[in-house]
């Protein structure tokens, strides 16, 4: 087996008990880089609370229906999703299912927002293509409308309101255990995480369902949601040092392998954009005056690739993650940010 082999090794369709009464499931996601995302089944009395749904898609559907007949169930045993945030890979199959099977379906209240920008907006990622020409990639921002203008939108129905907005602190009895839903903005401003504790058969520390929050092999891109609002990075830093606060989990994330310690993986995601803000303070000195010029000035990927070498999507999320952290060095005093009357931002040493 190849490292990168061993590396997807998470995203086969092998459901997997990670914690009593505790099922990860696999389900697939149709993007070359991201394979699949983890639904995690929790048994809730004779039904099952799942925390999120995955994408609506046959395949999912299938796949989702076969891992459920494997603990004597069916899809419609599912009582209620818990869903950590509004991304359509965690969303969207639960809403579907809820038409199917009366499913609840429970969403952070901070979603709220998202929810309302996606039916006003006629086109998918408009707040993300203004802000590429914000952040001075006004080429990028047209080749993105032109790639977006023949792709399939949005299917909007499947972005329908939940049942219940979750505040930050709810709990939510599920068997034996207890969720609490902690809010943990940047990702999205409304995205979640359920904390539980060790449950009456639980060796170990207990359970963190940390959605995209906490990833154990990549880092989360920042603020990408339809109502996108500056000051995304700031609220994703606050977010982690919030859950490095708590009482340390096991980490169950959206994407990856199950792994022993949350407060270690938040501790190398600080560290990473720590680093990071400093290697884009230095291209800025050096005369990188917008964020779209700093990122071609950095590599991405643990392959570190250039910019050109990321489909335009991919560059889209690179330009504005860039941008995230230029708000966070101006925040600091350590770059000077203005407006052209363009309304392009530039750069420049403090």
């Amino acid at each position: 087996m190849t490292d990168a082999d061993d590396r997807h090794s998470w995203s086969r369709p092998e459901p997997e008990t990670v914690a009593p009464d505790v099922l990860r499931v696999p389900l697939p996601l149709p993007l070359d880089a991201l394979r699949a995302v983890n639904v995690y089944v929790l048994r809730d009395g004779d039904r099952l609370t799942l925390v999120d749904g995955g994408w609506a898609l046959t395949e999912s559907r299938d796949l989702l229906a076969t891992a459920l007949r494997g603990l004597g169930a069916e899809l419609p045993d599912i009582g209620r999703f818990l869903v950590t945030h509004v991304h359509r890979d965690h969303y969207t199959q639960a809403v579907a299912l809820r038409r199917e099977t009366g499913a609840v379906v429970a969403l952070g209240a901070g979603e709220r927002d998202s929810l309302d920008a996606m039916a006003r907006q006629p086109m998918p990622l408009s707040a993300q293509v203004a802000g590429l020409r914000r952040a001075g990639g006004g080429a990028l921002a047209d080749e993105l409308v032109a790639w977006l203008a023949d792709s399939e939108g949005e299917r909007l129905a499947d972005f329908a309101a939940p049942d219940q907005w979750l505040a930050d602190g709810d709990r939510v009895t599920v068997g034996e255990r207890v969720l609490e839903a902690v809010e943990t903005p940047g990702h999205t401003r409304g995205h979640l995480v359920f904390d539980s504790g060790a449950g009456p058969d639980d060796e170990g520390p207990g359970l963190l369902f940390a959605g995209d929050h906490v990833l154990p092999h990549i880092t989360p891109s920042i603020g990408f949601e339809p109502g996108a609002r500056p000051g995304s990075l700031t609220r994703f830093l606050a977010s982690l040092a919030r859950v490095r606060e708590r009482p340390d989990r096991r980490l169950l994330p959206a994407h990856g392998p199950v792994r022993p310690s949350a407060h270690a993986r938040v501790d190398e995601l600080l560290d990473h954009h720590g680093a990071r803000l400093d290697a884009i303070e230095r291209v800025a000195a050096a005369g990188a005056g917008t964020a779209a010029e700093a990122a071609a000035a950095l590599t991405w990927t643990r392959r570190e690739k250039g910019l050109e070498d990321l489909e335009p999507f991919h560059r889209m999320l690179a330009v504005l993650e860039t941008d995230a952290h230029l708000e966070v060095l101006a925040a600091q005093g350590r770059v000077v940010r203005e407006a052209d009357t363009d309304g392009t931002y530039r750069n420049r040493p403090a």
